[in-house]
């Protein structure tokens, strides 16, 4: 049996959770109630005793064909038989009170056996619960845990799982629908399929129709768009980096982490995204989430957190998942939001200037700047743990350094052009030395490039953003130089790698794929050192590594051609939404990624 690929996967998801769904016709990762809660599905970091639901034609592995219907997260997955055509609708409607998945079978020609096999396992796997039949279904219930199914088709019991054996011939519509709710509460009203696939299909082709993309590439954008907007916990606006935990880096290796949390560096990047396809609503949901993450004493700053602002997320190991492709440890919880990343500072910074020059800061975000950068100018000059979350020791990470300089610079701005009060003569002065400070000790002259850290001889991906957040000039000598280096020195089959784990130190052995994200920064570099065409070729062959259903994760194995690491990765679609948007433009300075881009 061939190894599994994180690319089989498809996603859909109601704005507080999400389900991968299997070219087999699986969905083999449901956490419910949340992003962040237990999976009541793990098939996908085990084997299908730790949960999976699996509806298709008796006998079939592979789909066919799979396809999202428009511009929603309505997914359609069908196989051809010899006995005829079937189909399958997966949707999760959005949110009202209970969580609902919903899936269709339909014939599109002849008379197709169907198998449908339900395992629920709560707790990643860990916990069979009770089982019994009602008038429309089953229930299963374990601890605070309910689950409903209700089904157009009897089933029934085996091994510890609920089965079912059906037919579907022209005309027919076979309706499935899971609800989860507290199992404390009454059960929820009952889940009328048709209807919540009409409503479904009308909010995502609503939400949809309000995008800016256009050209080209509009359909890769939007897809991208809508990927992300999937990713939004819709009860606090905070976007989770991926909605899966512990998809490796490097299949069988250690680095394996959970990303369903919402990091601050994100911040901007979504932001950009989301503001130049004309989604202010979104923007400013986002905005407010962030405001309300780094409320309080700037020293307590972290650099993720959970969907409802939560600081601690304590990272730990669950040992009876046998891991993706037997990669372990299988983590939940995240022990890099301890580490000191003093990019961040920068990041929120720019990110809450760029929503004051659109959509506007809030009430209360100028003091909460303010207090910020006084923090930052008293500890910028400190060793961190960089952009990469690097488990190894501190050091004075380059792209760190440019994130402070980048923080001051947006206060200063912030100052001028809306009149808002604070000491801009010392901030200037703070700015103009940590300037220096990096061209003196992050830029190495004989080599013409700048460098991961002071000191060091080694190359980092980050290095491409110092043209994009305006400290120096797309053509810049210095920036050309760099992009040079990297691309000589680090790139594996002309992909970019984040950096060389084993010259970086980064505390993790192994290493790792070629980070999507870093790829679209070289594309954005490209435009701006005026080799356009080259950006183009880059830019099309990214796009080319999309999945059947243009879902990227967050990294590419060049030698084995597969997709690693977390999926979807919301890193890589806030990249390919830039990218394209900037090779629409023709530009990447500061000023354009902070004006949204309105259509032909």
């Amino acid at each position: 049996m061939s190894a599994p690929r994180i690319e089989d996967y498809a996603m859909i998801g109601d704005l507080h959770t999400a389900a991968m769904v299997s070219v087999t016709g699986s969905i083999d990762w449901l956490c419910l109630p949340r992003f962040d809660s237990a999976a009541c599905f793990a098939a996908l970091l085990d084997t299908e005793a730790a949960g999976r639901w699996r509806i298709a034609p008796a006998g079939s592995g592979r789909c066919t064909r799979r396809r999202y219907r428009g511009d929603t997260l309505v997914l359609e997955t069908e196989w051809e038989t010899a006995d005829g055509v079937v189909r399958i609708i997966d949707f999760m409607p959005v949110r009202d009170r209970a969580a609902d998945l919903v899936r269709i079978v339909e014939s599109v020609s002849g008379t197709v056996a169907m198998q449908f096999e339900l395992i629920l396992r709560f707790d990643y796997g860990h916990v069979v619960p009770w089982v019994t039949k009602t008038d429309r279904g089953v229930r299963a219930v374990a601890g605070p845990d309910a689950v409903l199914i209700s089904s157009d088709v009897p089933l029934g019991g085996r091994d510890f799982r609920t089965v079912a054996d059906f037919t579907v011939s022209p005309g027919d519509r076979v309706a499935f629908a899971l609800t989860w709710y507290p199992s404390h509460e009454e059960e929820p009203e009952p889940t009328d399929p048709e209807t919540a696939l009409a409503s479904t299909e009308l909010f995502w082709t609503r939400w949809s129709s309000q995008s800016n993309a256009y050209g080209a590439h509009r359909d890769a954008i939007q897809r991208s768009l809508i990927t992300l907007k999937a990713l939004t916990y819709l009860p606090t606006g905070g976007i989770v980096a991926a909605p899966t935990t512990s998809l490796p880096e490097q299949p069988g290796g250690p680095r394996n982490w959970d990303y369903r949390f919402c990091w601050l560096r994100d911040a901007t990047l979504a932001l950009q995204s989301l503001l130049t396809a004309g989604y202010t609503d979104e923007a400013s949901s986002w905005r407010n989430w962030l405001v309300r993450a780094v409320a309080g004493d700037p020293a307590d700053l972290r650099i993720m957190y959970g969907l409802d602002g939560r600081r601690r997320l304590p990272e730990q190991a669950l040992d009876w998942l046998a891991g993706f492709d037997h990669s372990t440890p299988v983590r939940v919880g995240n022990a890099a939001a301890e580490q000191l990343q003093l990019d961040v500072w920068g990041e929120v910074l720019d990110g809450l200037s760029l929503t004051r020059t659109t959509i506007g800061a809030g009430e209360d975000a100028w003091d909460v700047q303010r207090a910020l950068v006084s923090h930052l100018a008293e500890h910028w000059q400190e060793p961190d743990n960089g952009l990469w979350e690097m488990r190894g020791p501190r050091r004075h990470f380059t792209h760190s350094k440019v994130m402070a300089w980048v923080a001051v610079d947006r206060m200063i701005d912030g100052a001028h052009q809306f009149n808002l009060p604070g000491p801009v003569r010392q901030w200037e002065r703070l700015r103009a030395t940590i300037r220096r400070d990096i061209l003196e000790n992050g830029y190495d002259p004989k080599r013409n490039t700048f460098v991961q850290a002071y000191g060091s001889n080694d190359l980092d991906a980050s290095l491409l953003l110092i043209p994009r957040v305006g400290f120096l000039p797309p053509d810049d000598p210095r920036v050309v130089g760099t992009i040079e280096a990297i691309e000589k020195d680090l790139t594996d089959d002309g992909l970019v790698l984040r950096y060389r784990p084993q010259a970086s130190d980064d505390g993790l052995p192994g290493g790792e794929g070629v980070f999507l994200a870093c790829s679209f920064w070289l594309v954005d570099a490209l435009i701006g050192a005026g080799r356009r065409d080259e950006a183009e070729a880059l830019f099309q062959r990214l796009l080319d590594l999309r999945n059947d259903v243009g879902l990227l994760s967050e990294e590419w194995d060049p030698h084995t051609a597969r997709q690693l690491g977390n999926m979807p990765q919301a890193y890589s679609h806030f990249a390919l939404v830039r990218s394209a948007f900037h090779l629409l433009s023709g530009t990447t300075t500061t000023t354009q990624d902070r004006i949204p881009i309105g259509k032909e």
